[in-house]
């Protein structure tokens, strides 16, 4: 499998080499040169399929050779070892539950994957690698936790100043050993902005070894594919059409379940639901692309006002506005909405809603399910991530799960910067 830039100004690369850069040199997402789709038999059968198997026949044509099939199963196991359930709220409305690994969040599998991967291909090499990644929330955590200890790699995250919860705090600057945190006077847009210049900047890449591990990174991007495969794993026997729902910030995660459907998956629609950054709301209704700088929420991971993955998205439907819009919807939903829909979810079934999750479930309420659809909102994170805000809003008391309870008590430590000029000497020290 090749890969290629979408500013079609670079050379195709290998999945190594995509992995390892991360971004183009003429500073375009990589794309998969082919998709092909997989036989029919693989989701006629695919309850007779485990975990396992089911995500190495999705992902295998986009790794090729370049990891070995054994070492990829191996890769897998330890990547997909907690539990993706659909759990019912309503008549035909589920959610998936993603937040079942060690940082609770859905960006642990993407993480891990690309942590795995990026320690396979430096086995033999004595070079570091630094994987410098910017964070609205639950990246920065998953990706410290997938990355704590891995041989030849440093972590450089940069993460909003008072804008990411306690707990999400806690979980990218506890850790330690290989993994800096650096605080940014500003907003994600801002930590996204720095990461992609130092990129760009030849005075630091001709230096060392860089890579991202935010969902520009192919190997961060695509295993998110498995959840939608998953889920229709789950509901296949309910005989219904399914419409996922996906609370969308930087849009990697929608963007990985439309090539899951790329590779034959049934899916009826895919709806995005943001909060007030509505820049693809925005352009659904016009097909004008106008990023604004982004706002703070309540559902601070989907604070995002010029989404990376959006142009991927647009490719997977060949740059065809009325292709995109014949299959993806965009609804946006401010803090008073989101909060009544948490409130909502909980007097229906007592699940207790993330604001994200919240999200994801008015997106289906605009959407306006028929019967014989069935829909699913993605629950991105666990509540205790959001504790202050669930609980006050619900009136509730959340336990603290062990994978919560073991950064509770540690110290955090990251390093203050607010512009460029900082973040370029710490890596070149």
């Amino acid at each position: 499998m090749q890969y290629y830039s979408l500013h079609n100004k670079a050379p195709k690369v290998s999945f190594s080499e995509a992995v390892i850069k991360g971004l183009a040199p003429d500073k375009g997402l990589y794309f998969p040169e082919s998709i092909t789709p997989l036989p029919k038999s693989f989701f006629d059968n695919i309850e007779n399929l485990d975990t396992i198997e089911i995500g190495f026949q999705t992902i295998k044509q986009f790794v090729g050779h370049e990891i070995p099939e054994n070492e990829l199963r191996d890769i897998l196991k330890d990547v997909l070892s907690f539990d993706f359930p659909v759990i019912d709220i309503t008549k035909n409305i589920g959610t998936l539950e993603l937040f079942h690994g060690p940082t609770m969040a859905f960006k642990d599998v993407g993480a891990r994957f690309m942590a795995r991967c990026l320690e396979y291909f430096n086995k033999d090499n004595d070079d570091k690698v630094t994987v410098l990644v910017a964070t609205s929330g639950d990246t920065g955590g998953a990706v410290a936790q997938g990355f704590l200890g891995v041989k030849g790699v440093d972590v450089v995250i940069l993460y909003p100043s008072g804008k990411v919860s306690d707990i999400q705090e806690r979980q990218l600057t506890t850790l330690g050993q290989n993994i800096t945190a650096l605080e940014v006077d500003g907003v994600f847009d801002d930590c996204q902005d720095m990461v992609k210049k130092a990129f760009l900047d030849e005075s630091i890449t001709n230096h060392m070894k860089l890579t991202s591990a935010n969902s520009i990174n192919i190997a961060r991007w695509l295993p998110q594919l498995f959840y939608f495969v998953f889920a229709y794993k789950q509901l296949k026997n309910k005989g219904k059409e399914i419409v996922f729902s996906v609370p969308s910030g930087n849009f990697g995660n929608i963007c990985a379940g439309i090539v899951a459907h790329k590779l034959g998956l049934p899916v009826k629609h895919f709806v995005a639901a943001t909060n007030v950054n509505d820049t693809v709301v925005r352009y659904m209704k016009t097909s004008n692309y106008e990023p604004k700088p982004s706002k703070a929420t309540i559902s601070n991971a989907m604070d995002v006002g010029n989404p990376s993955n959006f142009i991927r998205i647009q490719q997977l439907f060949d740059n065809k506005f009325e292709s995109l819009k014949s299959n993806f919807s965009a609804y946006s939903f401010d803090d008073v909405t989101t909060r009544d829909a948490m409130k909502e979810v909980y007097n229906k079934s007592k699940y207790i809603a993330d604001p994200h999750g919240a999200v994801g479930y008015l997106g289906l309420k605009e959407y306006d399910l028929q019967e014989n659809e069935y829909g699913v909102f993605l629950e991105t994170a666990h509540p205790v991530k959001f504790m202050d805000i669930v609980e006050k809003t619900l009136n509730v008391k959340i336990p603290i799960p062990p994978q919560i309870q073991k950064v509770m008590n540690k110290q955090k430590v990251s390093i203050k910067t607010n512009d460029y000029k900082k973040l370029k000497e710490f890596l070149l020290k």
